[in-house]
């Protein structure tokens, strides 16, 4: 832990990562205003009475900013862990397992990781119910394809080793064999893994909000606040700018802090 944070990046990163995920848990108690509350004129400047102005309706920019916060991090979050669980597991168990399974589950995700991941997001949300739970699990998947390759690799590293053919040899079952096994011996590489999904999740459902397929109105995270603001950047009003700023700001967070652990982990390994 100490070698973790005995670089300045990491530290930076770090602080900002705790500032984002505090403001976001604090929202309801620091918040000026309700951020669906309508509080003053279109586009008003940073005053006392809003912080950092208001938006295309007149809601509190701040406000608004710490409740896309919640919104942005519990999404990114969610999608994230269950795009590294469900990619783990099952390359771990095509692996395992071998034979016709691997062959079918490998092709599939070499078929999916072909295509652009926002060209299959678009698609699926046009045609899914446009849902939060929806947008969760099709991220979900298309992220899982990208940890699928990691873990493949892992996995079949993990399984030229020496436990892993008394395991066979003692008859354990695949689940025992991935569970106990594998798992524990790929989870350095596992979590640096999900610290980038965690980071290109934030990115992508930005995106996706700011186009109108992302979460669902009356809600709003960050890259929402961005589309419903950008008509304010011709007439001068910076209202676009603050929520494009927090999402760089995060992602550059999460990277830093992702990049610390990586090298942190190479180096015990390395020892």
């Amino acid at each position: 832990m100490k070698s973790l944070f005995s670089s300045a990046s990491a530290v930076t990163g770090a602080f900002l990562l705790i500032l984002f995920v505090s403001a976001s848990l604090a929202a309801p108690w620091i918040a000026p205003y309700d951020a669906r509350q309508i509080s003053g004129e279109i586009w008003q400047p940073m005053s006392a009475a809003h912080w950092l102005g208001t938006d295309n309706l007149g809601r509190d920019l701040f406000s608004r900013l710490l409740s896309g916060a919640r919104l942005t991090l519990s999404f990114a979050f969610v999608i994230s862990v269950m795009a590294t669980l469900a990619g783990t597991l099952l390359s771990f168990l095509a692996v395992s397992v071998g034979g016709a399974v691997e062959g079918v589950l490998s092709r599939l995700n070499d078929l999916f990781m072909s295509l652009p991941s926002l060209i299959i997001a678009l698609v699926a949300l046009a045609v899914l119910p446009q849902t939060n739970s929806t947008l969760v699990v099709v991220l979900a998947a298309i992220g899982a394809t990208r940890v699928y390759r990691l873990g493949y690799s892992l996995a079949s590293h993990i399984l030229a080793t020496d436990y892993m053919e008394a395991a066979k040899l003692a008859g354990e079952s695949h689940a025992y064999r991935v569970i106990r096994e594998m798992l524990p011996n790929a989870r350095f590489p596992l979590l640096a893994e999900w610290g980038m999904q965690f980071s290109a999740s934030i990115l992508f459902i930005s995106t996706l909000s700011f186009i109108g397929l992302g979460i669902q109105p009356p809600a709003a995270d960050w890259g929402a606040i961005v589309r419903e603001n950008k008509d304010g950047i011709l007439f001068g009003v910076s209202a676009a700018f603050y929520p494009a700023i927090a999402i760089s700001l995060l992602v550059i967070a999460v990277n830093l802090l992702v990049d610390a652990l990586s090298r942190t982990l190479q180096q015990q390994e390395d020892q």
